[in-house]
């Protein structure tokens, strides 16, 4: 198995009810092509970005009407530890760990306030080809109404040093993997309807963000926040036509300073 950082995010697909319809719309909107899928693995369809594998898309499983919904996984060296790690910090294993042929063992995960997340112990799949260029995985963060719940949690999965913007007005922190940041943490306010679950809100890069947005409207997706320049970059939150939501960014228009960070705890 390659060497990985524990907790480093590592793949990101999605459950659709209409998985023709998801390749069309993310095609679209993201420049992806799909591969041929696998019947033996439920369907799933790995997404490319300039030939370089960066997503998958499925059904649901038989017998479950799931939402659609993007999900992204956390590498782990070992799934089932973590696993573990999970059930004794107060979260919930949804799926047990799971071998997936010979490209790696998966679990299914949520922290103690909800929020679905995957686990993935690489074998032959490494995870994303490619990042923060068009068409690929960028970001991440944790939309969750119970952030210090969320924030005491993924420590003890991983090895996050958790730190605090320096700002009375929003909520958010970013967990840091040595000195890398590798996922946000964001309070969701009363602007989110009660009905809408914590979620992991997972960004693609793109060359144009108001462009991609407008492609993605037009193809019946919902603006749910944005466009807005940020010193990370341009970027818009949205709901696709089947309801997942995502978030697209252009990594090279910033705008600002970058904010003040504080460690927590």
């Amino acid at each position: 198995m390659a060497e990985i950082s524990e907790g480093t995010p590592i793949w990101a697909d999605a459950t659709f009810p209409d998985v023709e319809a998801a390749k069309s719309f993310y095609g679209d909107v993201l420049g992806w092509s799909f591969g041929e899928s696998s019947p033996e693995f439920g369907d799933y369809t790995q997404a490319y970005a300039d030939g370089k594998a960066v997503a998958a898309v499925s059904p649901p499983m038989p017998g479950q009407e799931a939402p659609a919904a993007w999900c992204l996984h956390l590498a782990s060296s070992d799934a089932s530890a973590t696993a573990d790690k999970v059930r004794d910090s107060g979260g919930a294993v949804l799926v047990e760990p799971m071998r997936v042929g010979d490209f790696g063992t998966m679990v299914l995960a949520a922290d103690p306030g909800g929020t679905v997340f995957g686990i993935w112990q690489p074998e032959t799949h490494l995870g994303f080809e490619a990042r923060a260029v068009p068409g690929a995985f960028c970001w991440a963060e944790v939309y969750t109404r119970a952030p210090e719940k969320s924030d005491a949690f993924f420590p003890r999965l991983f090895p996050y040093k958790v730190r605090s913007m320096e700002d009375e007005a929003i909520d958010f922190a970013v967990y840091d993997l040595g000195e890398e940041s590798v996922l946000g943490r964001m309070k969701m306010t009363d602007d989110f309807p009660p009905e809408v679950p914590s979620y992991v809100n997972v960004y693609f890069t793109v060359e144009d963000c108001d462009a991609a947005v407008a492609r993605a409207t037009e193809r019946g997706a919902v603006v749910r926040f944005g466009p807005v320049s940020s010193p990370f970059g341009r970027f818009a939150a949205l709901s696709d036509p089947q309801g997942a939501a995502f978030s697209v960014i252009d990594v090279t228009t910033t705008e600002g300073e970058m904010p003040s960070l504080r460690d927590a705890g």
